[in-house]
């Protein structure tokens, strides 16, 4: 009768300990903005926890972020790419400051990975990689034999900087995917 009391008391410890670590994950990991995120990935056609764990990579949700690059808001756009993004997506009078405004951020972001995507055959690796280093460096490294042996992939990525990024944002992906499950449903 001792062993059965012990099992279920350890039992019990492990699924509150489970429990507390779930909820710890969610504190670390938060979605934040979601609405928005289903919306715009839905319509460009971006996986929603992509574009999640890409916001907590670039700018930890903090919705009115500068980088020292000068790419503002969630999704870390530049001045340049977000005056050529609302241009393609016929935004009119659009201002730099709009980039603050989360919808507007998440929005145009999730253009811009979906067209980046298209781009690059769908290759998530590659998207990444052009939405932190430039589509125009990607297109330079497939070229590039000490880069990409078949002109499809990388094998190597010349800047530490995007390297580092690529594996942040899968690493971020793989933990939202199997923290926020009901995502799948909508």
């Amino acid at each position: 009768m001792k062993h059965i009391k012990n099992y279920i008391l350890a039992f019990i410890l492990v699924l509150v300990s489970f429990c507390i670590m779930y909820k710890a994950a969610k504190f670390i990991y938060p979605f934040k903005y979601e609405d928005y995120v289903v919306k715009y990935s839905k319509e460009y056609n971006i996986d929603p926890y992509l574009v999640t764990a890409v916001i907590k990579t670039e700018s930890g949700f903090k919705h009115n972020v500068k980088s020292h690059k000068n790419a503002i808001g969630l999704m870390q756009l530049t001045e340049e790419t977000a005056q050529w993004v609302a241009e393609k997506m016929k935004i009119k009078d659009f201002s730099t400051e709009m980039l603050e405004n989360p919808e507007v951020n998440i929005a145009m972001g999730c253009w811009y990975l979906d067209n980046l995507k298209e781009e690059f055959n769908g290759d998530i690796t590659l998207t990444l990689a052009a939405y932190n280093g430039g589509r125009g460096n990607v297109q330079k490294w497939l070229k590039d034999d000490r880069y990409s042996e078949d002109g499809k992939t990388l094998t190597y990525i010349p800047f530490k900087e995007t390297d580092k990024y690529i594996k942040k944002v899968e690493v971020n992906y793989k933990i939202y995917k199997m923290l926020y499950k009901n995502l799948d449903k909508q």
